[in-house]
Parts: C-alpha cells; sequence; structure tokens
C-alpha cells in the first residue's frame, strides 16, 4: 500500500517564488505522483498525475518539507 503525504508544489506566473502545498503518492525512493486536485486559477509546474522526483527543502520560515522538483522516469 502507498503512502500519501503532502509535498510542495512551484507555482508558475506568480512573480516570486510560491510554493503550494499538495497531496501526493509517495511511490519510493523520492519520487511521487501528484494528485491534485489543481485549483483552476492556479498555474502549477506539473500537473495532476505527473511522477516527479522530490527534494527535500527549508523555507525562509524555518519549515522543512519536500519540493516536486523534476519529472522523474520512474516506471
Amino acid at each position: 500500500m502507498t503512502e500519501v503525504v503532502t509535498i510542495y508544489m512551484p507555482l508558475l506566473d506568480e512573480g516570486t517564488n510560491v510554493w503550494r502545498p499538495v497531496t501526493a503518492e509517495c511511490l519510493g525512493q523520492g519520487t511521487y505522483r501528484i494528485i491534485g486536485p489543481q485549483p483552476h486559477d492556479e498555474k502549477w509546474a506539473f500537473a495532476p498525475g505527473t511522477v516527479v522526483a522530490g527534494k527535500p527543502r527549508r523555507f525562509a520560515n524555518g519549515v522543512q518539507g519536500t519540493v516536486a522538483l523534476t519529472i522523474s522516469d520512474w516506471t
């Protein structure tokens, strides 16, 4: 059974770095499938259903989380 977790999605066209917490399925080895849903008024770097590689990141407010970094070649 896979684990459902929260990772952080970069938002595009915001004028500054903005990260949205999103639901994702942890697939193991640092890969995640974005579950969504995506709000209609946001432009995400990766669409729901995309498998991404995640990387730990500490945000300016001190919170640490996993960010969606690149599309994964996970199969």
